[in-house]
């Protein structure tokens, strides 16, 4: 019996010890990459609070919900559907202008307002049922999301 308890005491000190030491030691590499990359990151940054932080991270994850539906009702030929989702999650909404207004640097807010506004526009050129036209129109809105996350940090 004792010999049982020892042999499991010598396996985890052995292998289960080593292993959180090496994820403390990981999680330090980690934290100090992470600050390397933010120095290094040329990105301009919005200097937003936690809060707000926080807020425009779960807009920026449902605009990316929304983006993947619009796919998937294109690819089911639903583009009624895709169009409504376009103009109510993506579209440049009451909402929306006022969150594009409350942010203090120019850049991000035009950038912020073109993409909404040719959320609008994807979601008419939806309503025609067109897939070239519509692809190319989602193209276009997604660009606003590249050249904004290319440009500019939390």
């Amino acid at each position: 019996m004792y010999k049982n308890i020892f042999l499991l005491v010598f396996i985890f000190l052995i292998y289960v010890v080593p292993v959180y030491a090496q994820s403390e030691k990981d999680v330090m590499a980690n934290h100090h990459m992470m600050m390397n990359d933010t120095i290094n990151d040329k990105r301009i940054s919005l200097n937003l609070p936690p809060p707000m932080k926080v807020h425009q991270l779960e807009n920026m994850r449902s605009h990316v919900e929304a983006v993947q539906a619009i796919i998937g009702l294109i690819a089911e030929q639903n583009f009624n559907k895709a169009s409504e989702i376009a103009h109510t999650k993506l579209g440049l909404t009451e909402e929306m202008k006022k969150m594009c207004s409350m942010f203090k640097n120019e850049g991000f807010r035009t950038l912020g307002f073109q993409f909404h506004k040719s959320a609008d526009e994807l979601a008419e050129v939806l309503k025609t049922k067109d897939m070239t036209k519509s692809l190319q129109s989602l193209h276009k809105t997604m660009s606003y999301c590249v050249q904004c996350h290319a440009t500019f940090r939390q």
